[in-house]
């Protein structure tokens, strides 16, 4: 029970955080849009589009948060679990177009630079690089566990990078006045978002697509349930994640003995327990067989 009220009290405060970083990153929007229209800069408007993506990122993840933590119903057995991890994947889609746009605009003020302010553009990064960090600095212990607020963190993060480069581009403009650089640092962050936005596409694609998790070697699974000596074959299997913290083993088990009702539940129980301890797999569900007539591959497709 402890253990449930903990993991909601995460949901909450990582909710308020991103509440927070909304607040945040629109004004820093705001802010680099009318000084990269005044100064005349590529980065910095490409780093305003960049935090435009990011607000409308986080208002998705913000969101999702809230919609996980509603109860399952009779008609949504699940409840909202996966809404989080439809928001990583969104994310993740529009982190790699934002940063192809990014690119082709970089590229067209290569073919035909101008000049910009670099005092304006020094300013307004100064500015986004504070914003950005405390946006990181919100959501850095609440990302490693949740593939929502990763993604959210991964736009912020990568935000702040850009913010640094426009800030380093903008100063050696104003010293060397070798106004590429501008665009050249934008196509850098931009190809460093695509491989950002690919990561959290893979990840939330394995999820969405019921694949078994990278961090699962089911053959190893199969090897510890038959070592069971009551276990036969384990067989017509599905191992998936629902989410971020819910591992699914779902599998026909065919067994040496015909085991009564108590017999099978006392060890499933054993499974169960060397499961968890062993693959994290915390939601097992076995269906017992004895001389049952069926396909006994381990994966049957349905």
């Amino acid at each position: 029970m402890s253990q449930h009220a903990h993991h909601h009290h995460d949901h909450m405060v990582s909710g308020t955080r991103l509440f927070w970083t909304i607040v945040l990153n629109i004004s820093i929007t705001v802010g680099q849009f009318i000084g990269g229209i005044l100064s005349g800069s590529m980065a910095l408007l490409s780093d305003a589009v960049h935090n435009l993506s990011d607000v409308i990122s986080l208002i998705v993840s913000y969101t999702a948060n809230r919609l996980a933590h509603k109860k399952a119903t009779t008609d949504k057995t699940f409840g909202y679990k996966r809404a989080e991890i439809i928001a990583a994947f969104i994310n993740a889609i529009s982190l790699i177009l934002i940063a192809f746009w990014l690119i082709y605009e970089s590229i067209q003020r290569i073919l035909t630079p101008s000049a910009i302010e670099e005092q304006t553009v020094i300013y307004l990064s100064v500015v986004a690089i504070v914003g950005n960090g405390l946006s990181v600095l919100l959501l850095k212990n609440q990302q490693s566990n949740n593939l929502n607020i990763r993604s959210a963190y991964v736009h912020l993060f990568s935000d702040l990078l850009a913010s640094v480069a426009v800030l380093v581009g903008a100063i050696a403009i104003s010293l060397y006045d070798w106004q590429l650089i501008d665009p050249i640092l934008s196509i850098l962050i931009s190809l460093y978002l695509i491989y950002l936005g690919y990561q959290l596409l893979r990840d939330s694609t394995q999820i969405l697509m019921l694949y078994t998790p990278y961090e699962v070697d089911l053959a190893a699974v199969i090897e510890t349930v038959h070592a069971f000596e009551q276990v036969k074959k384990l067989h017509h299997i599905h191992l998936w994640k629902l989410n971020d913290t819910e591992i699914h083993l779902e599998a026909h088990i065919d067994l040496q003995v015909d085991l009564n009702i108590s017999e099978f539940t006392a060890l499933q129980q054993e499974i169960e327990a060397l499961l968890l301890e062993q693959y994290g797999i915390n939601h097992v569900t076995l269906q017992p067989e004895f001389q049952k007539k069926d396909p006994k591959e381990f994966i049957v497709q349905d």
